[in-house]
C-alpha cells in the first residue's frame, strides 16, 4: 500500500506520519493494512497542492492508494485579508487533488472544519446539519468539501475543531508559552466547542481510510468547553501558577467570525471504526504529560 500525506509538516501531518512509522498510537493498533505501507511526504515548498504540475509530478512518483490531505490555510484571521490565497489552498487544492485520486483510483480523506456551520446552536451538529459558514475561511473550507465530494467517488470528508499536537502553533502551546512568561491572560468564555488532540484524530483517520464507508463524518474528543474552560485547564495540567481570567468575544474582536456554539457529533465516525473518542480532558491531559 503507498500513503501520500499532503500538508506532512502540520500538526496532523505529523502525527499521522508518526503512527504509521510504528504502527501504532496511544489509542492501540493500526489495522494490519497499513504493515509495509510505503507513505509518501508532501509539503509547500517541494510539492504545492495548487500547483496542478507539481500535484501530478508527486502523484506519479507515490502512485498512492490511499492520499491523505492535511493541507489547508488554516489561519482564520489570515483569510479575511488574503481571500484569494484561502481559496485557492482551501477550495482550488483539493478539487485538483481530487481529480488526481479518482484519475489513479485512490481514496481520498480530506480535512475540514467546524467553521463549516453558523455556530449558533445548542445541540452537537451532525453530518446532515446544512452548513452555513460565517468566514472566508468556513466559506472556502466548504467549497473544498464540495469540489472533493463531486470530484472524487473514494471520498471520505472528515471536519474537526480545536486542534492541538506536539507540531508547529496551537492555542495549547500558546497560552503554555503565556503563563510561563507571567503574561496576562484573558480568554473567552462565550464560544463553546470541542478541543481534539491530533493524536486521536490522526488514529480514526487511518482506521476510517482502509473501510469502503465514504461520505462525510466528524470527529473531535468527547465532551464540551469554552476557550476559557480549555485554558485553564491547560494552565492547571502545565503546574503553572497563573490566573485565567474571562472575557466576552465583544471584548475581544477579531476579523473573522468565530462560531459561538460549534459542537460536533461523532456518532457516526465511532460506529463505523468501532472505537469511542476520548473526552478533551483525558486527551489533553495525555497530551501534557507526554510533552512535558
Amino acid at each position: 500500500m503507498n500513503i501520500l500525506i499532503t500538508g506532512a509538516a502540520g500538526q496532523l501531518g505529523t502525527e499521522i506520519r508518526t503512527q504509521l512509522r510504528e504502527g501504532k498510537s496511544v489509542l492501540g493498533a493500526l489495522p494490519a493494512a497499513y504493515t509495509d505501507a510505503q507513505v509518501f511526504e508532501a509539503d509547500v515548498p517541494e510539492v504545492d497542492i495548487t500547483n496542478p504540475a507539481s500535484l501530478r509530478t508527486c502523484f506519479e512518483r507515490a502512485r498512492p492508494d490511499i492520499v491523505i490531505n492535511c493541507a489547508a490555510y488554516t489561519n482564520v484571521d489570515g483569510c479575511e485579508t488574503d481571500k484569494d490565497a484561502a481559496w485557492a489552498v482551501n477550495a482550488d487544492g483539493p478539487e485538483l487533488l481530487a481529480q488526481l485520486v479518482q484519475e489513479y483510483g485512490a481514496k481520498l480523506v480530506h480535512v475540514s472544519t467546524d467553521y463549516v456551520f453558523e455556530g449558533v446552536g445548542s445541540t452537537p451538529y451532525k453530518e446532515t446539519d446544512a452548513p452555513n459558514p460565517q468566514s472566508v475561511y468556513g466559506s472556502s473550507k466548504l467549497a473544498g468539501e464540495q469540489r472533493v465530494a463531486e470530484q472524487c467517488a473514494h471520498h471520505f470528508i472528515v471536519r474537526t475543531a480545536w486542534l492541538y499536537g506536539t507540531a508547529g502553533k496551537n492555542f495549547v502551546k500558546t497560552i503554555t508559552n503565556a503563563a510561563q512568561a507571567g503574561k496576562e491572560l484573558r480568554v473567552v468564555d462565550d464560544q463553546v466547542g470541542c478541543p481534539t488532540n491530533a493524536t486521536d484524530l490522526a488514529h480514526q483517520l487511518l482506521l476510517l481510510a482502509v473501510t469502503d464507508s465514504y461520505g462525510t463524518y466528524h470527529c473531535v474528543n468527547a465532551g464540551q468547553c469554552s476557550w476559557f474552560e480549555f485554558a485553564t485547564q491547560i494552565v492547571a495540567n502545565a503546574g503553572i501558577d497563573a490566573l485565567v481570567n474571562p472575557c466576552s468575544s465583544a471584548e475581544y474582536p477579531t476579523p473573522a467570525r468565530r462560531p459561538v456554539y460549534s459542537v460536533l457529533d461523532c456518532t457516526k465516525i465511532e460506529a463505523v471504526t468501532n472505537e469511542s473518542m476520548r473526552t478533551w480532558f483525558d486527551a489533553l491531559d495525555d497530551y501534557c504529560h507526554s510533552t512535558r
